[in-house]
């Protein structure tokens, strides 16, 4: 877990007239103050919470700012490592996602992506817009989002809910009377007589001030009915026709409240004189599992139904009835038990008196075959999502690999010795680059495997490697070529930035640009330079996480690749630089510089198979191969270096070609000439 940012660090962040309160835990949760001083909501931290692992390997952490009632006033970007926003997109897209949480509620699903199917019309789904060639970061901060703000309502505003909440179901309709209400228990009463009440106040200022309740002790003092009018059954048999009418009318503006009618029949009354229409009523609380429950007057016109008591009649026309409204969507449940709390006031003393009080609690709860509760729709698991986000991308590419790998595993020779076997490679490396690289954000990097590393010295999760699937199917293939072929499969055929190289090198050869002639030597000497590349990387990563990403690049796929060279001029020249060096020095940053070419040479050392044929003659006396291989990956004795191999399979073409192959050649030669004098023998 994470230290909370320092309270003089976080309080500036609060925009006013909002302020910091008091911390509430030792996660770094505090009370957010209106400008009165009020407690209106909380602010927290995400990463102290949720520290959930980016796509670098390290949390990002945001600032979230929840009201009472579990709506998203404010998120915000305080810290973070993610390669794409660092030093590729720019941070504003970052920011800008989480302008999108302001106004929703804990309580909505909120996924990220866009509908899917058919369905979308009526899903509970709140959708927000991820971030082109970040779908992965904003996916993971989304998740950090979330973990965060239920943790803290289920710890601080444990009365709302984080689901969707029970409704009447309009297609339950029973034909009922006042009777059957009371026959099946739908109407709830609890009558107070003076004495019960006189008790509560015994011992206290307040325990002669109401001498009605000493002259009659064992008349009513408060007798209280409670009926929930969610129902439509059960309010067309409470109230009458424009009563029924009236409520629909509200109940089509206010879709979420629930309304309850109270009504008190004896003396003491449910509001006081000062009370105000549509406000919170003065005398009367409610809370249900321990939390409260806001109660409103819904200002409505009550009538009854002909059917009821006259008693009850006769205490809408004294003004002793309401029907209070509560919204669903903060957590109350009418099919749960909650309590009706009406405070029982008295006044001691004439001209300023003194106010006391003791509460009444009535139990009650609503008949749940009247109610439908929605399925609550939990959001697939995020890498499901991003799965299926990216379903096209993700076939296309399947099929693709699944072609290279069988054309390798089956029909590599035979390829090879095609006469459009260049047209067929470079036409692969297009592919590549353009769907691969640009369209699909398939470029590999050492990001990934130092990101690994950092989860694993931390003890978090991969997950984040789940996030995206395309990549992922790349890394997967790779590391099966790994067994099969060495590190030739991905640096000759899958790497975007390796194809555009390519492309350079085959515009220089076409522009009839002179080529720097690396020697034996000095070619040996910088094939050690990848791997000092690849571990200073790693000690990076070890000993100062967080220049990470900073260092790694030293790999230019983010600029020519990720983000098409719209960068700062400094990264872009820095990539270009290697493009033009390409046009004369064949792949020279993938030959001596790669930290992820030396990652891969490593990884190809479990390489099961020496799949490339020689003959004896390679290499003595036939240097062909050698000379032609511009990877300097063939040695004199014709021996192939495979950690160095990029698989461009010229050496498989000349080795197939009859008319290429010295020893092939000089075979036939041999064959035509002892055929020749079989022939002149024969002649004789």
């Amino acid at each position: 877990m994470a230290e909370p940012m320092p309270r003089e660090k976080l309080a500036p962040l609060i925009f006013a007239p909002m302020e910091l309160g008091e911390p509430v835990n030792e996660n770094g949760v505090y009370e957010l103050l209106n400008s009165g001083g009020g407690h209106v909501g909380y602010v927290f931290e995400t990463e102290p919470m949720a520290p959930l692992p980016g796509f670098s390997g390290a949390p990002i952490n945001l600032l979230v700012v929840l009201d009472l009632e579990g709506q998203f006033l404010d998120v915000q970007l305080l810290e973070h490592n993610e390669p794409i926003f660092v030093s590729g997109l720019g941070e504003a897209p970052f920011h800008a996602f989480f302008e999108q949480y302001e106004g929703h509620s804990i309580g909505d699903s909120l996924v990220v992506g866009t509908p899917y199917g058919s369905g979308n019309d009526s899903t509970s789904l709140v959708y927000l817009d991820g971030v082109t060639k970040a779908t992965a970061s904003v996916r993971i901060a989304h998740e950090s989002v979330l973990a965060a703000a239920l943790q803290v309502a289920r710890e601080k505003m444990g009365g709302i809910a984080s689901g969707p909440p029970a409704y009447p179901d309009p297609d339950v309709t029973e034909d009922l009377s006042w009777q059957d209400l009371l026959d099946q228990g739908l109407v709830h009463r609890r009558t107070w007589s003076n004495s019960e009440v006189d008790e509560t106040f015994q011992d206290t200022l307040w325990e002669d001030d109401d001498p009605e309740a000493k002259d009659e002790p064992d008349a009513p003092y408060l007798d209280l009915w409670v009926i929930d009018l969610g129902p439509k059954s059960v309010a067309r048999a409470v109230l009458s026709d424009d009563g029924y009418a009236d409520l629909e009318s509200f109940l089509e503006i206010s879709g979420h409240d629930e309304p309850i009618l109270v009504i008190d029949t004896a003396r003491h009354g449910l509001v006081s004189e000062n009370f105000v229409r549509n406000t919170a009523p003065d005398w009367l609380s409610a809370k249900q599992g321990g939390f409260p429950v806001s109660l409103r007057d819904a200002d409505l016109i009550i009538e009854l139904h002909d059917d009821l008591p006259f008693e009850l009649h006769d205490a809408v026309d004294f003004g002793q009835a309401l029907i209070l409204r509560t919204d669903r969507r903060l957590g109350f449940d009418p099919t749960q038990p909650w309590a009706l709390i009406v405070s029982a006031v008295r006044e001691h003393g004439m001209f300023q008196p003194e106010i006391g009080s003791t509460e009444l609690i009535f139990q009650t709860q609503a008949d749940e075959r009247f109610y439908a509760r929605a399925e609550v729709v939990k959001p697939i698991p995020p890498w499901l999502e991003a799965l299926r986000g990216r379903s096209s991308d993700v076939i296309i590419l399947g099929i693709a690999l699944t072609l290279l790998v069988a054309a390798f595993g089956i029909r590599l020779e035979a390829i090879s010795a095609m006469r459009q076997v260049q047209s067929i490679r470079f036409a692969v490396l297009a592919a590549v680059l353009v769907f691969v690289g640009w369209w699909g954000q398939g470029q590999l990097s050492i990001v990934t495997p130092l990101a690994m590393l950092q989860t694993a010295m931390t003890g978090g999760s991969l997950a984040f490697l789940l996030y995206d699937p395309f990549s992922l199917m790349i890394w997967g293939v790779t590391i099966v070529g790994f067994v099969l072929w060495g590190r030739g499969l991905f640096c000759g055929w899958l790497c975007p930035f390796g194809a555009l190289q390519e492309f350079a090198a085959k515009l220089a050869e076409l522009l009839k640009i002179p080529q720097i002639t690396v020697s034996a030597a000095w070619d040996a000497r910088l094939r050690w330079l990848k791997y000092f590349v690849l571990a200073a990387l790693i000690g990076v990563t070890l000993f100062a996480p967080s220049y990470m990403d900073k260092a790694a690049e030293v790999e230019p796929f983010k600029t020519a690749i990720t983000t098409f060279f719209v960068r700062e001029w400094y990264y872009v020249a820095y990539a270009v630089f290697w493009l033009f060096l390409s046009m004369v020095l064949f792949k020279g940053f993938c030959r001596y510089v790669c930290p992820l070419g030396a990652l891969m040479a490593i990884g190809g050392l479990v390489r099961q198979r020496d799949w490339i044929a020689r003959r004896a003659e390679c290499g003595s006396p036939c240097q062909l191969c050698k000379v032609k291989c511009r990877y300097g990956a063939i040695e004199k004795s014709g021996k192939v270096k495979y950690d160095e191999c990029f698989q461009c399979l010229d050496c498989v073409t000349i080795h197939e070609s009859p008319n290429m192959c010295v020893p092939l050649i000089i075979a036939a030669k041999r064959q035509q000439k002892s055929g020749a004098t079989h022939q002149q023998v024969a002649a004789q």
